[in-house]
C-alpha cells in the first residue's frame, strides 16, 4: 500500500516529489497517440493559465511595492525638514529663554517695587474702606439696601476686630455697631411684617444669621410669621366657603396655589436655614417644632377641603366639576406631601376622595329614594283616581282602563333607568386620567361604597317601603301592585343591576357583601308578605259585608225566597273585579277542572229546595263536613291569580260559615241562605283553584 501511495504521489502534477520521467513512461506506455496528445494539450493549457495568473500577480504586488517605496521616500522626505525646523524652534527657544533671564534680572528691583507699591495701594484702600464705611452702611441702610450693608459690615468686621486696640478703628468700630443695630431693627420688621413672603423672610433671617443673632430665636419668629401668614390664608379660604362665591374647582386652586406653595417654600427656607444651624434649648428640637407647624396647617387646610366637598355634594348634583376639583387637589397634594416632613398627607388627601366618593354615592342614594317615593306617591294619587273605581261592565267596556301593567312599568322602570343614571355620575369617579382612580385603596373602597352603599341599599330601601304598607289603611291595589313589583325586581332587575354594577366597577369578590342570592330571596319574601296581605285584606273587605248582611237580618221573621240578596251579587261583582286587577298583573295559574257532578249536584238541589226532609240531611251532612275538615283561610299564596283568588274566597266563604253558624235560621231563612250559597257556588267556582 506504501509503495502504491508513493507511486501515485509521484504520478501527480501537483505534487512536490513529482517525477516525470516516471510519468512520461507511463504515459507512452499506457496511453493511445490520441490520448498523449490530448494530455499533451491539456498540460500546455495549464501552463500557458499558470503563466498567466503568476505575471497578473506579480504585476499587482509591483504596483503596491512601486506606491510604498514612494510613500517611505516621501516620509523620509518630510522627517529630514521636520527635523530642520526642530532644530531652529529649539535654537529660538534657547534665545527667547536667555532673552528672558536678562528682562527678568534688570526687571527684578522694579518688580520689587512695584510689589510693594501694589500692597500699600491694597492696604490704602482697605483703610479708606473702614474710614468710608460708617458713611457707607448709613448710606445702605436710608436706600433700604439691607443686604448690601450687611454685606460690608461682615467684611470689614474682622479686621475691625484685629485692630481693636486702635482708637481710630474703635470709633469706627463703634459706629458701625449703632448702625447695624438700626439695621438689624430693620431687618425684625421686615421679619414681623404680614406682607412679607417666605422668600422675603428668608433673606431676612439668613442677614440675621449673618449679624451673629441667635438662631433660636430667629426660628421661633419665622415660624411664628410664617404661621400668622398661613392662618390668614386660612380665613380667606373659610371666608369664601361662607360667602359660597366660588366654585369647588376655584376654592382648590386658591388653597392649593396660595396654601400649598406657601408652606412647601416655608418648608424649604426653614430646613435651609435651621436645620442644622439652629440649636434649641433642651427639650425643643427644630424638626419638631416644624412638624407641629406643617401638621396644625395641614389640618385646618384639609377640614376646609372637606367642607367645601360637602357644600358641592348636594342631592341631584353631578360629579363632573367635583371630579375635576379633586384630581387637582390630590395630584398638588401628592406633589407638596414629597416636601413636608411629618406624615405623608397624601393619605389625608386620598382619605378626602374616598370620603367624597362616599359621599356622593349616598347623595345619589337619597337622591334615588327621594325619586322612588315620589313614583310611589304618583302611582297611588293615580289609583285613588276615580277612573280605576269601575264596575265590572265597564272594566269590560274599556279595557284599557286597567293600566296597573303600565303604573308597575313606571315603578320598576323609572327606578331602574334613574339607578342607570346615578351609576353613570359615579362612574366619572373612576376615569382613566384621573391620578386617584388609579389607586388601588380608592377603588376598592369606592366600588364597594357604589356596590353595598347604593345599589344594594336601594333595593332594600325599596323592600322596607314596600313592605312598610302592610297596614290596614293601605288600598288593596297598591297592596297588589307593590307585590308584583318586588317579584319583579326579583325575576330579572336585581341581577341586571349587580351585574351591570360589578362590570363596570370591577368590583371584587371580597366587596361583594351581599349576594344576589340573598337579595332575590328577600324580594320574595317582601312580595310574598305583600301578596298575603292583600288576600288578607281583599278576603276581610269581602267577609265585612257577608258578616253584616247576615247579622243585621231577622232570619226567622224573613219572607219567603224569591231571588239572591244583592250583597250576594254585590260579592260576586266584587271577586269579579278583584279577579280582574290581579289578572292584569299575575299569570292564572292551574286550575283543576270542575267535576262532573257539580251541575247534577246543583241541579239536584235547585229541584229539592222545598223538601224539608232532603234539605235537612243534605244540610247536615254539609255542615258536618265543612265543620270537620281543617281549611287553611290564611296560608301563603302562591304567585298566579286563581291561588290569589282562592284565598281571598276561603276568607269570605269561612266567614259567611262562621256567621250562619252562629244565627238561628227559620223555615225562609234557611231557604233564603241555601238561594245565596247556591249563587255563590254558582259564580265562585270559576275562581278558585279546586271547587272542594
Amino acid at each position: 500500500m506504501g509503495e502504491r501511495s508513493s507511486e501515485a504521489a509521484a504520478m501527480d502534477l501537483d505534487a512536490h516529489n513529482f517525477n516525470s520521467e516516471l510519468y512520461i513512461q507511463t504515459v507512452l506506455k499506457k496511453c493511445t497517440l490520441r490520448e498523449v496528445m490530448e494530455k499533451e494539450a491539456h498540460i500546455i493549457r495549464d501552463t500557458q493559465t499558470l503563466h498567466s495568473d503568476m505575471q497578473t500577480l506579480v504585476y499587482e504586488n509591483y504596483n503596491k511595492f512601486i506606491s510604498a517605496s514612494d510613500t517611505i521616500k516621501k516620509m523620509t522626505s518630510d522627517f529630514k525638514e521636520m527635523e530642520a525646523e526642530m532644530d531652529l524652534l529649539a535654537a529660538n527657544m534657547n534665545s527667547i529663554a536667555n532673552f528672558s533671564d536678562q528682562i527678568s534680572t534688570t526687571l527684578h528691583d522694579t518688580r520689587q517695587k512695584l510689589t510693594q507699591l501694589s500692597s500699600v495701594h491694597t492696604t490704602l484702600q482697605k483703610v479708606q474702606f473702614l474710614f468710608r464705611l460708617p458713611h457707607t452702611l448709613k448710606q445702605n441702610k436710608e436706600e433700604g439696601s439691607l443686604s448690601l450693608a450687611v454685606q460690608n459690615y461682615t467684611r470689614a468686621l474682622g479686621t475691625l476686630k484685629i485692630y481693636s486696640h486702635n482708637v481710630s478703628f474703635s470709633s469706627i468700630h463703634k459706629e458701625c455697631d449703632e448702625i447695624m443695630e438700626g439695621v438689624k431693627d430693620q431687618l425684625f420688621g421686615q421679619l414681623s411684617s404680614k406682607q412679607a413672603t417666605p422668600k422675603e423672610l428668608g433673606e431676612c433671617v439668613e442677614l440675621l444669621l449673618s449679624l451673629g443673632e441667635p438662631a433660636p430665636v430667629l426660628c421661633l419668629k419665622f415660624l411664628q410669621h410664617a404661621s400668622e401668614r398661613q392662618n390668614e390664608q386660612l380665613q380667606g379660604m373659610e371666608e369664601h366657603l361662607r360667602v359660597g362665591d366660588q366654585d369647588v374647582i376655584e376654592f382648590l386652586d386658591v388653597g392649593s396655589n396660595d396654601f400649598l406653595s406657601d408652606i412647601c417654600l416655608n418648608v424649604a427656607t426653614y430646613n435651609e436655614l435651621f436645620a442644622k444651624k439652629c440649636q434649641i434649648e433642651e427639650g425643643d428640637d427644630p424638626s419638631a417644632l416644624l412638624d407641629n407647624f406643617v401638621h396644625e396647617a395641614m389640618d385646618k387646610y384639609l377640614q376646609l377641603v372637606k367642607r367645601k366637598v360637602e357644600d358641592e355634594q348636594a342631592p341631584g348634583t353631578e360629579a363632573t366639576v367635583l371630579v375635576r376639583a379633586l384630581d387637582r387637589f390630590y395630584r398638588r397634594l401628592q406633589a407638596a406631601s414629597t416636601l413636608l416632613p411629618g406624615p405623608n398627607y397624601s393619605k389625608y388627601g386620598m382619605e378626602v376622595v374616598v370620603q367624597a366618593g362616599h359621599r356622593q354615592s349616598q347623595t345619589h342614594l337619597k337622591n334615588m329614594q327621594a325619586h322612588f317615593v315620589e313614583l310611589l306617591s304618583n302611582v297611588r294619587q293615580t289609583l285613588a283616581a276615580p277612573k280605576l273605581s269601575l264596575t265590572v261592565e265597564e272594566e269590560k267596556r274599556n279595557p284599557s282602563s286597567s293600566n296597573l301593567p303600565e303604573l308597575l312599568n313606571t315603578l320598576v322602570a323609572g327606578s331602574v333607568d334613574k339607578i342607570k343614571s346615578c351609576l353613570q355620575d359615579l362612574k366619572l369617579f373612576l376615569q382613566s386620567d384621573l391620578t386617584f382612580s388609579l389607586k388601588q385603596v380608592f377603588r376598592s373602597k369606592f366600588c364597594c361604597s357604589v356596590r353595598e352603599g347604593f345599589v344594594v341599599a336601594f333595593i332594600k330601601f325599596l323592600m322596607d317601603t314596600a313592605t312598610g304598607f302592610c297596614v290596614p289603611q293601605t288600598p288593596p291595589t297598591l297592596l297588589l301592585l307593590l307585590s308584583k313589583m318586588c317579584l319583579e325586581m326579583e325575576s330579572s332587575t336585581v341581577n341586571f343591576l349587580l351585574s351591570q354594577t360589578d362590570e363596570e366597577f370591577c368590583v371584587e369578590d371580597s366587596a361583594k357583601g351581599t349576594t344576589r342570592l340573598v337579595l332575590c330571596k328577600q324580594l320574595h319574601e317582601s312580595a310574598q308578605k305583600l301578596l298575603d296581605y292583600f288576600v288578607r285584606t281583599q278576603g276581610l273587605n269581602l267577609s265585612q259585608m257577608l258578616r253584616k248582611s247576615v247579622e243585621t237580618r231577622d232570619w226567622l221573621s224573613t219572607p219567603e225566597p224569591r231571588t239572591v240578596r244583592a250583597v250576594m251579587k254585590r260579592v260576586v261583582e266584587d271577586v269579579a273585579a278583584i279577579e280582574v286587577q290581579v289578572g292584569s298583573l299575575y299569570e292564572q295559574g292551574i286550575q283543576q277542572e270542575r267535576s262532573s257532578d257539580s251541575s247534577r249536584r246543583t241541579q239536584r238541589k235547585r229541584t229539592n229546595w222545598y223538601a224539608p226532609s232532603q234539605i235537612d240531611s243534605t244540610l247536615a251532612s254539609n255542615l258536618q263536613k265543612l265543620f270537620s275538615e281543617r281549611i287553611e283561610i290564611f296560608s301563603c299564596v302562591d304567585f298566579s291569580t286563581v291561588s290569589i283568588m282562592t284565598g281571598i274566597i276561603k276568607i269570605s266563604l269561612k266567614t259567611l260559615l262562621e256567621c250562619v253558624r252562629l244565627r238561628t235560621f227559620g223555615k225562609f231563612g234557611l231557604q233564603q241562605i241555601q238561594v245565596d250559597t247556591h249563587y255563590l257556588q254558582m259564580y265562585l267556582w270559576r275562581f278558585v283553584e279546586n271547587e272542594k
